[in-house]
Parts: structure tokens; C-alpha cells; sequence
């Protein structure tokens, strides 16, 4: 009889728990999956799922007994969730290998997070705690601008940045919202670039898994549209960065198993956004890592989860591996066109999809409210970063009309709002003059064709996704048919507020309002 394989205990099923799952049974492992999703997207790859809440610690607790019973769990791990707190306190019961308890708290909570780093002296933002947006109404220790998040999450939940002292109590009940414990964190706001590190941790010796360029945009919140790995940064600021990030690895105490790290580069020089426990989500672990290096840091994070050094960590290639987002504005996902179009493309890797048809969909205001990502890789950093972005073009999302939640989005027009930083932004970034040009369009052409716009479609504007106005004018025709229908003044406010979304969703409207009216 064939002995029985060694398991480990994965926290999460879902997509970025994926590659911990596949490698481990390339292993040699039998990996058990736990999530609270009965329906997550990798329970099928695991060697045995089990569908229990990872904030249930004492339930976790009781899977990892009875399989330490039969006397065949290694370890347990988890990957690009914020549940290492659960990890730990599974490890810290049954004496398997892993950091304390307490020291996974201090690396999920941000309040103690920020404690240590004071505490030894780690360049970190000052900070104040709430529990209640009441209390919001006071005067900061240091002045605007701030940012607020939950002590107690991650994906940018519930996160975002406060220039005025009359938004601190609502951004303040956003965050408390979001966080399982009921605190909020109003930080001092950190100027400059920001970058991810990941890292493996064996009885204190730190291996650093790639230092990627984080791509952040549409303030008041932090939106990651991708990252670029290696970043592009030059070597002695990179060597800063990681000195910091390790004095952060050392503070919180993590001396076995994974870190990673948000760092940005401030006036000051570095300062720590925050490190977590665990390898990263986002992509960058499981997949921009592997396909810039040819080293698996999931692989080394199991190895280390089993009490064992970890292998293989020495680059074989220097690559660029390029991840970017594709997002849409409010709505519901009738048809999502090019997705097979994309996976083809040169130098793409991955098309990872979270919305579909019949999908509620919205601006992202988080990390995990995107439509979806793709990655490419090249040994050209040019080739990869074009690559990634041409095929995330590439998607178009269609919305069903008519929706009264894309209505309001598109009644809301285009152009600032009293001088104020607009939340969604338009899809274009227009001036005043041309916004006047625009009123001064008639409604439509009494010839039946669409009334030309030059001064926009010829002025060198890009939506936030890097499309042009011919490209998007390509995109409305293959969502909505080759001819447009006569229109003016209204289809252009939708195109510019909305991109190609927008004025398709105007064609369409439009022809279902011609439909009724000739029934």
C-alpha cells in the first residue's frame, strides 16, 4: 500500500490561491482548500475542498486537527487573502510552523502595524484611530491632506483621500463600514510613487521576490489599473526601498514565512504603506513574478509553510511581465466582445474576467471591483507594457440600455464640478474651450449622419484607458453596428463622459426610443 501524501491546509479557493493549490500537488502534495465560497474558482484544482468561513478560526482550527490526526498536515498557508491572523492561529495551536499569532495581528491590524513601526523608529505616516465618524469632527494632529482606510482590510476597501475637513466624517463612516473590528486609520497622506515588494522569510533570512511599479489612479480613491515588474526605478533607489521594507519585516517580527509590502517613495525617501504576512494578491506573486524571474515565491512560501528552507530562488531570466486593468462605468454587462481576441495577442499571458454578462458593474472605488486583468510578459519591457494594455483595449463592455443607474451616471455631464476633483471622472479629460464648442453643436444632422466634432475627435485626447477618439468611435461601431444614427450635441457629452460605453449606450437608447416611437 502507497503511504499516504503529506497535506497542507490552503486558506482560500479563490483565483489567486490558484497557483498555491497547482503547485503544491506538482509537489507532491495533497493540498486541502478552505473557503467560504462552496462555488470558489479553484476548489477544483484542490486535492480536498472545504467550505468553511476563514474568519471562523476556532472552525479552521478544527479541520487542521483532524487532519493533523491521521497524522499527515505538514503546514498551512495562505496566499493574497487577509486572513494570515487565521493562518497563524492554526500554526500557533497545533506547533506547525508559521509566526505567532500575535505578530499576524500586528502585520492585519493597522493600528499595531503602525504601533511597531513607530516603536522602531520604521519611516511610516503619523496616524490617528476612530471608532465612530462622530468623532471625526476635531481637529488632526497633522494637517491635509489625509488618508482613511479600515484597520482591518485589504483590495483599498473602504480607502481613499480627504482634502477638506468636511469630508473627514464621510470618508471616516466609509471606512468603519468596511472594517470587521469597527476602526478606522486617518493617516498623514504619503506624496510620490508607489511600489509592491514580496518576500520569503526563513528563520529571519529575507529573500526578496521582485519590486514591482504600482499604478495608481482616480483620487480621491487608489485605484491599481497595474502594475510593471521589475520596476523601473534605478538601482540605488531600489536598494532604499528594500532597505526600508526589510526595517518594516523586522519591526512587525515575521521570521517565517512570506511578506509583502506597499512602500512609497516620498520627499522623505521611503515610507511604509503597509506590510502584510503573506504573499500578495493583485497578480504579482502567483503570476508577474514567475514570469519575470522564473521563480515561484508560492512555491518557497509552501516549502517554508512545511518547515523547510525554500528552493529555488534564484532568478533564471530578467523579463518585464505587465499587468493592467480594464474597468467600466455603471451599469449592467449585456455582452463583453474581444476577450478571445485578447488571449491571443503577442506576448499576452493571462485574461482573467470578473464581470459577464447580466454583471452589476460600477466605477471602482476598490482593487476588487474591476471588470478584470490581463498580463503580458516579454523580454522587452516595451513589448510587455504595450502588449498588456493594447489587449485590455482590446475588452469592450457592453451595457445593457436602458438602466436608470447608467442614466445618472451620464446625467451627471461632463467637465469639472465647481472646480472640485470629479468621482467617476469623465472618460475624457476635456478643457473649457472645447466644452463650449460642444454646447455650440447642433442635436443632430438634418442630413441623418452623425454630426462631426473635430475639434474633439482630432484634438489628440485619450480616455482612461489610453484609447483615442478614433479608436473609441471603432469601438461605439462594433458594439452598436457600422453606421451610427444622426446625432450631436447629446452623443458627444455621453462619448466624453462615458468613452466608448457611454456613446454606445446612447446609440443604443436612442434606437430603442425610435423603436417605440414608430410601434
Amino acid at each position: 500500500m502507497l503511504p499516504e501524501k503529506q497535506q497542507i491546509l490552503i486558506l482560500g479557493a479563490g483565483v489567486m490561491q490558484g497557483p498555491a493549490l497547482r503547485i503544491a500537488a506538482e509537489m507532491g502534495l495533497a493540498a486541502v482548500a478552505a473557503d467560504a465560497d462552496a462555488n470558489a474558482p479553484s476548489a477544483a484544482v484542490a486535492a480536498r475542498f472545504e467550505n468553511v468561513d476563514l474568519k471562523d478560526r476556532e472552525g479552521i482550527e478544527a479541520l487542521a486537527r483532524a487532519l493533523q490526526e491521521r497524522g499527515t498536515l505538514g503546514g498551512v498557508m495562505t496566499a493574497g487573502t487577509d486572513f494570515s491572523a487565521t493562518v497563524a492561529w492554526v500554526a500557533e495551536k497545533l506547533k506547525l510552523p508559521g509566526i505567532p499569532f500575535q505578530t499576524a495581528l500586528d502585520a492585519s491590524d493597522k493600528e499595531r502595524m503602525r504601533r511597531r513601526f513607530r516603536e522602531s523608529g520604521v519611516p511610516s505616516p503619523a496616524f490617528v484611530i476612530f471608532s465612530s465618524a462622530a468623532d471625526a469632527g476635531g481637529d488632526l494632529p497633522f494637517p491635509l491632506p489625509v488618508v482613511v482606510k479600515p484597520v482591518d482590510n485589504m483590495g483599498s476597501r473602504g480607502c481613499r483621500r480627504v482634502d477638506t475637513v468636511g469630508d473627514l466624517g464621510t470618508a471616516v463612516a466609509s471606512a468603519l463600514a468596511f472594517s470587521r473590528s469597527g476602526r478606522a486609520i486617518v493617516e498623514q497622506y504619503m506624496e510620490g510613487p508607489e511600489f509592491s515588494i514580496d518576500a520569503l522569510v526563513y528563520k529571519g533570512e529575507i529573500t526578496m521576490c521582485g519590486i514591482a511599479d504600482r499604478h495608481i489612479f482616480f483620487p480621491p480613491y487608489f485605484i491599481e489599473m497595474g502594475h510593471t515588474m521589475p520596476s523601473a526605478q534605478p538601482p540605488s533607489v531600489i536598494r532604499s526601498l528594500l532597505d526600508t521594507f526589510t526595517q518594516g519585516v523586522r519591526a512587525l517580527g515575521i521570521e517565517n514565512g512570506a511578506a509583502k509590502g506597499d512602500v512609497k517613495l516620498t520627499p522623505r525617501g521611503p515610507m511604509i504603506g503597509e506590510i502584510a504576512a503573506r504573499l500578495s494578491g493583485g497578480y504579482m506573486s502567483g503570476w508577474t513574478y514567475p514570469y519575470s524571474s522564473g521563480v515561484l515565491p508560492t512555491r518557497g512560501a509552501i516549502e517554508i509553510a512545511l518547515g523547510r528552507k525554500p528552493s529555488r530562488t534564484a532568478p533564471e531570466w530578467d523579463w518585464t511581465a505587465a499587468e493592467r486593468a480594464f474597468i467600466s462605468i455603471p451599469g449592467t454587462v449585456q455582452t463583453m466582445e474581444g476577450i478571445e481576441t485578447a488571449r491571443v495577442m503577442p506576448f499576452v499571458r493571462d485574461v482573467f474576467t470578473r464581470a459577464k454578462p447580466g454583471s452589476a458593474v460600477n466605477f471602482p472605488e476598490n482593487n476588487v471591483t474591476k471588470c478584470g486583468n490581463v498580463i503580458a510578459a516579454a523580454a522587452s519591457r516595451d513589448d510587455a507594457v504595450s502588449a498588456a494594455e493594447n489587449a485590455a483595449r482590446r475588452i469592450l463592455i457592453r451595457l445593457k440600455a436602458p438602466d436608470a443607474v447608467t442614466d445618472a451616471f451620464l446625467a451627471v455631464g461632463c467637465g469639472a464640478v465647481l472646480g472640485q476633483v470629479k468621482f467617476p471622472p469623465d472618460a475624457f479629460d476635456v478643457d473649457s474651450r472645447l466644452l463650449s464648442l460642444l454646447e455650440a453643436l447642433p442635436e443632430r444632422d438634418g442630413s441623418g449622419g452623425l454630426v462631426p466634432f473635430p475639434a474633439f475627435s482630432e484634438g489628440g485626447f485619450r480616455d482612461y484607458m489610453g484609447r483615442s477618439v478614433p479608436e473609441s468611435l471603432d469601438a461605439v461601431r462594433v458594439l452598436t453596428g457600422a453606421e451610427l444614427p444622426a446625432a450631436g450635441r447629446s452623443f458627444w457629452r455621453a462619448f466624453i463622459r462615458g468613452g466608448y460605453q457611454g456613446a454606445a449606450y446612447f446609440v443604443d437608447c436612442m434606437r430603442l426610443n425610435q423603436r417605440g416611437a414608430n410601434a
